[in-house]
């Protein structure tokens, strides 16, 4: 199921949320083993000073809904336009499917190691994770398309990630999805008019459960510094434009939901980008050009040809099969052609973790 396809059955949901393509989240599963023997015994303080945080659990009250939730829902949303409404729809699913997949991850890795550091960690990680998915679950059945997270988890193909992929892959989404919330909220709280549904109101206190978890993946490598040198800045690099390209594919499909924000999908997807940079310089010593015009036009191109796979496979038939593997075979050379751009350096600073700055 695409972008353009309507969602309006509990089904079409549940099979958007199953749907596994690059542009849609996956669930994981990782090396136990190798997790367990994780040390952070070089980042102590810090280490402890983040879990008396995550036992305080400030958002604990947060992801409940008020009384006025449902009135907006009914005097708001329901004037937003059929299109806008199954972008809306499409971004709360995928949103949903990305939350719920870490929840899972954490919970399979707190379930079978006994490192008490890993574990306490995975066991919060997955408790605010759980809440998020909830939450966005609560909003699709307002509309009669509840998905069944049982069912789900057991439904949803799994990839197989080593641990640093993991930390480099989910350190990033959860700094990115910080920014790109505190971004929306901050929007939105400027301009309340444009706030077509409710849901927005939370994003502040959300994108800081998003920037803990950064903070803890960010504590984990610091304390493991082989993976921040050597060849594995070439895996850095790879994740590094793997989430940006990612998100700004998959933005552009929406550009309604954008725009009924009064946001530009070009130039919020760069503000977003500029802000995760920004934030990952503290543990990576590498960071993506993103001012350059090579890399703005690479991910136009990319963009481009997602929208022609999608139209071709749409069509269906050889032709439909044969230009979808044309644009497929195109991305892959535009994607290497951004990866070999060359990419800025710096050293990593002492402290060890950061405060949100924005």
């Amino acid at each position: 199921m695409s972008a353009t396809e309507t969602i309006a059955t509990r089904e079409a949901a549940a099979t958007k949320a199953k749907e596994k393509s690059l542009l849609s989240p996956r669930f994981y599963t990782t090396d136990f083993k190798a997790m367990d023997r994780l040390d952070v015994s070089p980042i102590r303080a810090e280490w402890d000073k983040m879990m008396a945080e995550y036992e305080g659990d400030n958002n604990h009250d947060h992801f409940q809904r008020d009384a006025l939730f449902a009135q907006e829902v009914a005097e708001v949303f329901s004037q937003v336009s059929p299109e806008l409404r199954q972008e809306f729809l499409d971004f709360l699913i995928s949103s949903l499917t990305s939350e719920f997949s870490g929840c899972i991850l954490y919970n399979e890795i707190q379930k079978n190691i006994e490192n008490p550091d890993i574990k306490g960690l995975m066991r919060y990680m997955a408790r605010d994770e759980s809440r998020h998915a909830g939450f966005i679950n609560q909003s699709l059945k307002d509309f009669g398309l509840g998905i069944d997270l049982g069912d789900l988890k057991r439904t949803k193909a799994y990839t197989f990630f080593k641990p640093k992929y993991i930390f480099y892959a989910t350190y990033l989404s959860e700094k990115i999805g910080y920014a790109r919330y505190i971004t929306i909220f901050r929007q939105l709280e400027r301009n309340p008019d444009k706030r077509f549904h409710p849901i927005f109101r939370w994003f502040e206190r959300w994108c800081n459960d998003e920037f803990r978890h950064g903070e803890s993946f960010a504590l984990i490598m610091r304390a493991q510094p082989h993976l921040l040198r050597g060849g594995n800045l070439l895996w850095i690099r790879f994740f590094l434009l793997a989430v940006y390209a990612t998100m700004y594919v998959r933005d552009h499909t929406r550009p309604m939901l954008h725009h009924a924000m009064g946001l530009d999908s070009d130039t919020y997807d760069h503000e977003v980008f500029r802000i995760t940079n920004e934030i990952s310089k503290q543990v990576f010593p590498v960071s993506l050009d993103i001012d350059s015009p090579v890399f703005k036009r690479g991910l136009e191109r990319l963009y481009s040809l997602q929208t022609r796979l999608d139209q071709a496979k749409a069509r269906g038939g050889l032709g439909g099969k044969l230009t979808q593997a044309w644009c497929a075979a195109q991305a892959a050379v535009t994607f290497a052609r951004l990866y070999l751009l060359p990419v800025k350096r710096h050293a990593l600073p002492q402290q060890v973790r950061m405060a949100p700055a924005w």
